[in-house]
């Protein structure tokens, strides 16, 4: 209690600046925010990119290297004379180091684009059925998800996973290097379809059937609170001071929908990056016959609230697409982007932006072309028309989710908040408004960043409440609406596109 009692006067005497590592499935940054007079002034330091890397043909992330742009982040920090106050780190979701007996990494993390667990869920069913996994975890049936790559890599004897004592997901292996201190933080723990969203625990049976002892698994901690301090090492590297790694939501999400800018609870979130994540807040898991006919998922928020959502295939697409072209000398930026969707006709091309074709085609374009003459459509040619393809389908699959959404919620859903980078797509949030027909609120698209800080204030005692945090976040940006146009349109085109996607 010293600890968190000596932080909370230390943040209340002085500007507080607190440091956010941020790292999604394509790119990273780290950011310092200054924490004054009720409003957060956000920075970005360094920006890298996270690649997936391709061995034997198995894929991995290289966590090494995300260390090392989390120490360089710090020395930037540093060289800029910013003393840092508390550090936050968020990720991606499912994915996860093995520790040996000595406390050293036994691999690189495999990556949950890797086929590997193309197949295993419906083997792991005949274990345990399906509708029991569901009714445990309440989380959404990906072949990706934790559970299925532990499953996966028991069959094919992974070496690392027979001699691990310990599995620590993304974020919490990085607080790890930073500090020597192993935790499971909840909300990345939400994501691995091991863990019971009743009662905060994980659920042994599911470790039963792969088979795998839960021990391996951490002590659950809560966004907010203190994991440990900065070793002594990486003070003297990175020239800090015994700072504090503060526990956020870990999964980058469960950090974006800290950020929302809401007034009240009738809204509904799409945070709009490489997936897009639409759902909402709620109180309590939504576990009943309607929401697992329809694939929804229970994820762990701050406060106690639960994130009922569902993941949607987002700018992937057009992320791929551009690598294609920039491979070919066409390099595409984002400035451009808008302007190609907006030169061509719309609603000529569709697909279901979820189609297993999608999920790490070896060409994008190639399997675009194909899903359209397999649907009996033209193809696209252009790259305006790749593009304006990938944002109608994109809007209109958000259509779709949000009607499902709108049957489950205890609510009445007013308005789309849509954060996280995509929020600065002007086009796709037109786009999203036409088809939803209901308001869309942009912005923060610093989202996951300042959700990370804020939940560092609250745990130096900068901020009480989730309230008081998007009171704060509201003082500090300026959203953009987007109001429903062309409606009759969008809907004779959302009729076409429930016939399209139905292509299996």
């Amino acid at each position: 209690m010293l600890n968190i009692l000596n932080l909370t006067i230390m943040a209340l005497n002085k500007i507080c600046h607190l440091f956010a590592f941020d790292v999604g499935a394509t790119s990273g940054r780290s950011c310092i925010a200054k924490i004054n007079n009720d409003t957060i002034e956000l920075h970005e330091l360094t920006r890298f990119p996270n690649k997936i890397v391709r061995i034997n043909n198995k894929y991995y992330w290289n966590i090494y290297d995300l260390f090392e742009e989390l120490k360089r982040g710090l020395k930037t920090a540093t060289t800029a004379g910013i003393e840092i106050d508390a550090i936050g780190i968020d990720t991606w979701g499912v994915d996860f180091v093995y520790l040996g007996k000595d406390g050293l990494l036994l691999s690189q993390p495999r990556a949950y684009r890797d086929p590997y667990t193309n197949g295993i869920p419906e083997e792991y069913f005949k274990s345990v059925p399906m509708k029991e996994v569901y009714d445990a975890t309440g989380i959404q049936i990906m072949n990706f998800n934790s559970l299925y790559q532990l499953y996966a890599a028991r069959k094919e004897k992974s070496a690392a996973l027979e001699a691990a004592s310990d599995i620590l997901f993304i974020p919490d292996a990085l607080s790890y290097l930073l500090t020597g201190r192993k935790v499971c933080e909840y909300t990345i723990a939400s994501t691995s379809q091991l863990m019971n969203p009743r009662t905060k625990n994980f659920e042994t049976k599911l470790f039963d059937a792969i088979p795998l002892s839960p021990s391996l698994m951490q002590p659950i901690v809560m966004p907010g609170e203190i994991i440990g301090y900065v070793n002594e090492t990486i003070q003297k590297e990175c020239g800090i001071a015994t700072v504090p790694v503060i526990a956020v939501a870990g999964h980058d999400t469960g950090s974006a929908v800290v950020a929302v800018p809401t007034v009240d609870e009738n809204f509904a979130y799409l945070s709009s990056g490489t997936w897009s994540l639409m759902g909402i807040e709620v109180n309590e898991p939504i576990i009943t016959e309607e929401s697992y006919a329809l694939n929804f998922t229970n994820e762990g928020g701050v406060n106690g609230t639960t994130r009922f959502l569902k993941n949607i295939t987002g700018m992937w697409l057009i992320e791929q697409c551009r690598k294609e072209w920039e491979a070919v000398g066409y390099k595409l930026p984002y400035s451009e982007i808008d302007r190609l969707a907006e030169s061509t006709e719309s609603f000529r091309f569709m697909i279901d932006p979820d189609h297993p074709s999608f999920a790490n085609p070896d060409s994008m374009l190639k399997a675009i072309h194909a899903y359209c003459v397999n649907t009996g459509q033209t193809a696209p040619v252009t790259h305006a028309d790749f593009i304006r393809c990938i944002f109608d389908s994109l809007a209109l699959k958000y259509r779709k989710v949000l009607e499902s959404l709108q049957s489950l919620a205890p609510f009445p859903i007013k308005r789309l908040h849509v954060i996280g980078g995509g929020a600065n797509n002007k086009m796709l949030n037109q786009c999203t408004a036409n088809a939803i027909g209901i308001p869309v609120v942009s912005g923060p698209s610093e989202a996951t960043a300042i959700g990370n800080i804020m939940m560092q204030a609250k745990g130096i005692g900068c901020v009480g409440s989730l309230a008081d945090i998007r009171r704060m976040v509201r003082n500090s940006i300026s959203p953009e609406t987007y109001l429903p146009e062309n409606t009759e349109q969008w809907n004779a085109a959302y009729t076409r596109f429930r016939e399209i996607i139905v292509f299996k």
